[in-house]
């Protein structure tokens, strides 16, 4: 297997013998791309990018005709003991009026103390008002009308301020992602460098992954500002992109050096071990890499701008981390030489000494190599898990496969929305309060419903005769709060109205009020008229129609992700039941993590460890998006490990044998690799963004998982239960010729009677 070269062995031989032209060739690379990036800039995606269903043709009717609805805004007075007959609060609500009338960013603007906006009890206030300008710049403009607003509530003795809106909102959002991404970037690369270095026990041997897996994030946010020209991506697509950059440029450097290392352990001299390596793991980290990309792009049949931004990011960085690994790694690992071991600790490295001088005296003594694999290359001996799972498969993929079936268990009630930015912020977020205060007092005015009319003629005697209808219509049906506003753009021949829905905006009581909307009101009154379009729009129906497509497309990206993974399998290895194996396992984990989520955001099982109190919902993207995330990522470590089996297996062990040799050669880098993508996928799990939250809790998870108890008990079981049906129908091949300066594996002991015992060399 060693001596096969194959066009991951050819690419890491040229990159060893032209280490300057892959090194330099890598650093211009990464300039030109950043440059090109910047010059081009990100594009971000506008309201009408996310828009989907009858929501999103709404929004888009309003684009076209340059009617894109202004950010609108609103501003809670409480009173305290005050009430609106007060004249302390009458004369608050008119100072702040004032203060906002003077920002000049502010367009029909409300006064409570004329629109008599007041709460039940009277002892609150709603100020309206809209953000002059475009709404998707909205955020960056309003500062200046939040700091109007807090120089007022300072002002004020009894009365209090509070602002919460569109722009706010977002602005927000906004500040909320830039503090969580460089908290993320400052915390994530310590703790992987960290990892690295007790892996390693050296310096450079740490640096190296961690420095090649940040150019090549670098180089994709280039990428992606260039590629976002043709498809707009969300706010948080730089640092999803991070996080999976990290994660997999981390551990493809990882498996390539580890082997490299591996094999000058056992003597192997530098350019052997280098081309073993790129044989190996290279071959692994390429097939790794694809299988990710194909997985990603599953995404694009979603038909949802925010996640084919999100697949072209991540498609972007793993093939830019892929080519990192296969090309400047061995260059730089060629140069370094043994040097990449400059910077030991001390004490790991008399450890690591006395580990090699130990497994040398008994590799003299019982024919061993030096790394502690027999001839055969099987492990001089197995760990007791790995000893019970070989030796009763059958109890332990029960149990295993029990364990995963019950974490996944609370999946079965999984419950999605589109979550707003009350819920996405952080719970003691002021903004976050002042929404509730206002969904309490003011039903509907935090997002009230929109409901779009596209006619002929909009001042005609049946169009306005059809909204007056539904005006009346919608307050008697009870559903909807008392102040419904219509807006006429004559010359547009569009009319908007204002819908507030009762209930707090994304409960079940709003729920039902937009179905009664949807499928009542509007039909029984705008619906009747002829060559006109009625459609709502609003948060929630946004939300709605948001999951409504996600549910379409559940099955196709499903069905894409496993089928071409199954092919990608079948193609690396040649056999249906390896291939059909890594299917069920993945799906597993996958229903492990969904299980896992679902508990602590939708149930609050455990949400204070993460620092969050549960939304009650998934961020409605988040299932789908951690599916093709896992789907991808667990690859690396399934190809690693059955790439090491079948190597074995080739070489003339038995097929409980190469199982036993693939799970503890593997382990070791299996084990670090899984750390590390844990390590960063938790520093998300964090931050104080709810999907954040969600996406690193959901993948840290499943990565753990997948890294323990798939790839340590439920792989070697199930392959252990299957024996030669594994590689049915290859035959096995002849031990391959060892490569130069390597000793050639003899054929190991058969498998003793009854197979229920794996052979140890001693």
């Amino acid at each position: 297997m060693a001596s096969k070269r194959n066009f991951a062995a050819a690419l890491g031989d040229w990159s060893a013998q032209h280490r300057k032209t892959a090194i330099f060739g890598w650093l211009v690379l990464v300039v030109l791309v950043t440059v090109l990036g910047g010059s081009a800039g990100q594009k971000t995606m506008t309201n009408a990018d996310y828009g989907t269903g009858d929501s999103g043709k709404a929004e888009r009717i309003l684009q076209d005709a340059g009617l894109a609805p202004p950010a609108g805004e609103l501003v809670l007075v409480e009173g305290g003991k005050l009430t609106a007959d007060d004249p302390a609060f009458r004369s608050a609500v008119a100072a702040t009026v004032e203060a906002i009338e003077k920002t000049g960013l502010a367009q029909n603007l409300k006064d409570p103390n004329t629109t008599r906006l007041y709460s039940e009890d009277k002892h609150s206030a709603l100020i309206q008002y809209e953000v002059k300008g475009d709404p998707d710049t909205a955020a960056d403009r309003i500062q200046p009308v939040i700091d109007a607003v807090e120089k007022t509530d300072k002002a004020q003795g009894e009365v209090t301020l509070g602002q919460y809106g569109a722009a706010t909102g977002l602005k927000g959002i906004n500040d909320s992602l830039g503090e969580d991404l460089m908290r993320a970037e400052l915390t994530a690369v310590p703790v992987a460098l960290g990892i690295l270095f007790i892996v390693f026990g050296a310096l450079v041997a740490a640096l190296l992954p961690v420095v090649l897996a940040v150019t090549a994030c670098v180089a994709a946010m280039g990428l992606l500002a260039v590629s976002s020209q043709f498809v707009p991506v969300d706010g948080m697509t730089n640092s999803v992109m991070f996080l999976m950059g990290l994660a997999v440029g981390v551990d493809y450097c990882l498996f390539y050096l580890r082997r490299e290392r591996e094999e000058r352990a056992k003597g192997r001299d530098r350019a052997t071990a280098l081309h073993i390596a790129a044989t190996t793991s290279g071959h692994s980290v390429m097939i790794s890499g694809l299988t990710v990309v194909v997985a990603m792009a599953g995404m694009f049949l979603s038909g949802l701008t925010v996640f084919e931004g999100f697949a072209m990011a991540t498609i972007e960085v793993v093939l830019i981390s892929v080519i990192g690994s296969m090309t400047v790694l061995p260059a730089a690992m060629a140069w370094l030489g043994d040097r990449v071991q400059k910077g030991r600790v001390p004490f790991l490295s008399k450890r690591r000494e006395a580990a090699a001088a130990k497994a040398a005296q008994e590799a003299a003594a019982s024919g061993t190599s030096a790394s502690g694999t027999s001839a055969s290359g099987t492990p001089r001996k197995e760990n007791a898990l790995l000893r019970g799972v070989m030796r009763r498969p059958a109890l332990f993929a029960a149990l295993g496969a029990a364990l995963l079936l019950v974490l996944a268990a609370p999946a079965l009630g999984m419950k999605t929305e589109k979550l707003g930015t009350d819920k996405l912020l952080p719970p003691d977020s002021p903004m976050v309060t002042v929404s509730e205060k206002i969904g309490k007092e003011f039903p509907g005015a935090p997002a009230p419903a929109g409901v779009v009319v596209k006619a002929d003629d909009i001042t005609g005697p049946e169009v306005t005769g059809a909204i007056a209808d539904f005006k009346k219509a919608a307050l008697a049906s009870g559903r909807t709060g008392k102040q419904i506003d219509v807006k006429v753009h004559k010359k547009e021949d569009i009319a908007e109205i204002s819908v507030p829905l009762i209930g707090n905006g994304t409960d079940s009581t709003s729920k039902k009020a937009l179905e009664t909307l949807r499928g009542e009101t509007v039909p029984d009154t705008l619906g009747k008229l002829k060559d006109t379009e009625s459609l709502v729009r609003g948060d929630l129906a946004f939300s709605e129609d948001y999951n409504d497509q996600l549910s379409d497309s559940i099955v196709p990206v499903f069905a894409f992700v496993m089928g071409v993974t199954f092919l990608l399998m079948l193609v690396s290895f040649r056999s249906p039941v390896i291939a059909l194996t890594s299917i069920v396992l993945n799906l597993l984990s996958v229903g492990a993590a969904y299980g896992v989520m679902t508990a602590v955001f939708q149930h609050g099982w455990g949400a204070g460890l993460v620092g969050t109190e549960a939304p009650g919902a998934i961020e409605s993207w988040m299932p789908l998006f951690v599916f093709v995330v896992l789907f991808g990522l667990s690859m690396d470590y399934h190809v690693f490990v059955v790439s090491r089996i079948r190597e074995a297996y080739d070489n003339g062990a038995p097929t409980r044998q190469a199982i036993a040799h693939g799970i503890r050669s593997t382990a070791g880098v299996v084990t670090s690799a899984g750390l590390i993508m844990v390590a960063v996928f938790a520093v998300f799990g964090t931050l104080s963004m709810q999907d954040f939250k969600q996406l690193g809790v959901g993948l840290a998870v499943a990565v753990a998982l997948d890294a323990t108890v798939v790839r340590a008990i439920l792989l070697p079981s199930v392959m252990a239960l299957l024996g030669e049906a594994n590689w049915f129908p290859r035959k096995r091949r002849p031990a391959a010729p060892a490569a130069s300066g390597a000793t050639s594996p003899a054929p190991a002991p058969a498998e003793p009677s009854g197979g229920d015992r794996v052979p140890v060399t001693h």
